[in-house]
């Protein structure tokens, strides 16, 4: 019951603590059949702000971040 009530994680790490945490709790066979459903719920949610964060690092690289660096440093090799 505590688990929906819990703050979203704000970092990656955090998020994918919270995943490792849910998986080896269901993995376990341990969890109690009402706790099952809003695991799940909690993990979608950490898995969505995981796999969130890993598209924006994709759109950075794939972007002009990865393209305008490259392109400064030719010029400072030709003042040498």
């Amino acid at each position: 019951m505590g688990g929906m009530t819990e703050p979203q994680p704000t970092s990656y790490r955090e998020a994918y603590a919270r995943l490792s945490r849910i998986a080896a709790e269901l993995e376990s066979g341990e969890a109690d059949l009402d706790r099952v459903l809003p695991l799940l719920e909690e993990a979608r949610a950490a898995y969505a702000q995981c796999r969130e964060r890993i598209e924006a690092v994709r759109a950075v690289l794939a972007g002009d971040w990865a393209d305008g660096d490259d392109a400064d440093e030719p010029d400072t090799d030709d003042e040498e």
